[in-house]
């Protein structure tokens, strides 16, 4: 992981969502929070045990969460329509629900990796963070909303 600066950024834009989520913080206040005390700091300061994120790439990273929070109301509508009837948004585990926010902000930006790279790079994270079901369940919400908002980039069926 060390030498993926941007899947870095990508674990520390979830943690940030959580934290903004979780604590009711303004997540400039939590961008600039990461930035200052978990992000470019010495490469061998601690690690990600230690919410130490040293290589993380930062514009991506405070794309990715002010993005997710600006656009936060349509995220959670697309969200909720990818989501099984029985998955609520509010049910979804914190974390997980702050995966799918970044993961569908990052395929909002026009700019962005391919979808196949933004999915299969929140996969990766998932199984960070997850022992379960739950990438599986992220992999399915992300290529549903990657069919609406990219369908540029998938062939005709």
């Amino acid at each position: 992981m060390s030498q993926r600066p941007r899947t870095l950024a990508r674990i520390a834009a979830v943690q940030a969502l959580y934290q903004a989520e979780h604590a009711a913080q303004n997540p400039e206040t939590v961008i600039d929070q990461f930035v200052r005390h978990r992000l470019g700091g010495e490469p061998n300061a601690g690690g990600l045990e230690d919410g130490q994120i040293a290589a993380a790439h930062v514009p991506l990273f405070a794309q990715i969460v002010r993005t997710a929070t600006a656009q936060q109301d349509v995220i959670d509508n697309m969200l909720v329509g990818a989501l099984a009837e029985t998955w609520p948004l509010a049910r979804l585990d914190p974390v997980l629900r702050a995966l799918m926010r970044a993961g569908t902000a990052e395929l909002w930006m026009s700019d962005g990796p391919p979808v196949k790279v933004v999915i299969n790079e929140y996969m990766d994270v998932a199984h960070g963070f997850f022992n379960g079901d739950e990438a599986r369940m992220a992999n399915g919400v992300l290529d549903r909303i990657a069919h609406l908002l990219r369908p540029a980039e998938f062939s005709p069926a």
